[in-house]
């Protein structure tokens, strides 16, 4: 399979789309702030998730559920005016969406008018089917959730992995089938059996970007922070942390502090 990475000046829609057929790996990472996402898109990565899990690293609440859609407007605001390159998709909140096509079609206006974002994701399968084609009808591209979707963690009760029986395994399928027909232009399975993932993205043309999905989907997709190694107390089997700021940003802090109580920042070179 191709390893070679497609010279994109700025990636669309179709560049993802183009990325799946011509075999190349799609790069996505998570940003929700104007510093970090500048460095996310200079380094190189094909689209950045203005996620919903703001609401847990950015905000520190449990669940993805508290965060608004002012607040998500807000954080993918901070975000476009950062790149030159990423696609900019920007998650639904728990609420904007769910049982009501036309609240979901405001919603993704909104988001798209007052934060220049390019895309949407919503969580969930057929029974949502009509608030995407609702957004598609305004021109707005969507893609979509299956597997763990963290808005509906009351429901499901835990964040182990899904779709491990056949009927749900077959239901996820066949809700990815529906997503495509609907017209997402792409599609992130969080947390399920590397098989099944490997089974969707060879049966969709749209791209399948995984999280917790193995190695056989189009994509892959991590959280910054957790990527990072900011994050310390959150470690599923599919995370790999490229660094660990959270003990170097914790001895930056240290030294500082040592340098303010001894005297020793600012010297005289550091003043006016």
């Amino acid at each position: 399979m191709s390893v070679a990475s497609s010279d994109f000046k700025k990636v669309t829609t179709n560049s993802v789309q183009e990325m799946k057929r011509n075999g190349e790996k799609i790069s996505m990472l998570t940003a929700y702030d104007f510093t970090l996402a500048g460095i996310v898109d200079k380094a190189g990565v094909d689209v950045i998730l203005v996620g919903d899990s703001a609401s847990n690293v950015m905000a520190g609440h449990e669940t993805t559920l508290p965060i608004t859609l002012d607040q998500m407007i807000y954080h993918a605001s901070s975000v476009v005016r950062a790149i030159n390159r990423a696609l900019v998709v920007v998650d639904l909140p728990f609420g904007s969406y769910q049982g009501n096509s036309k609240e979901a079609l405001g919603s993704a206006i909104r988001i798209m008018k007052e934060s220049g974002g390019h895309a949407v994701k919503l969580e969930g399968g057929i029974e949502i089917i009509e608030s995407i084609e609702r957004i598609l009808t305004a021109g707005i591209p969507v893609m979509g959730h299956l597997g763990l979707t963290p808005q509906s963690i009351y429901k499901f009760g835990t964040y182990t992995v899904r779709a491990r029986q056949e009927a749900e395994a077959e239901k996820l399928l066949a809700d990815a089938k529906a997503l495509e027909q609907a017209g997402c232009f792409a599609l992130v399975l969080e947390k399920i059996p590397a098989d099944l993932a490997e089974r969707v993205a060879k049966e969709l043309s749209i791209p399948v970007i995984g999280i917790g999905a193995g190695a056989g989907v189009d994509g892959q997709v991590l959280v910054l922070h957790d990527m990072l190694g900011m994050t310390h107390e959150f470690n599923p089997r599919f995370l790999r942390r490229y660094l660990d700021l959270y003990t170097e940003i914790n001895t930056a802090v240290q030294s500082y502090v040592h340098d303010v109580k001894s005297l020793e920042f600012p010297n005289e070179k550091e003043q006016y």
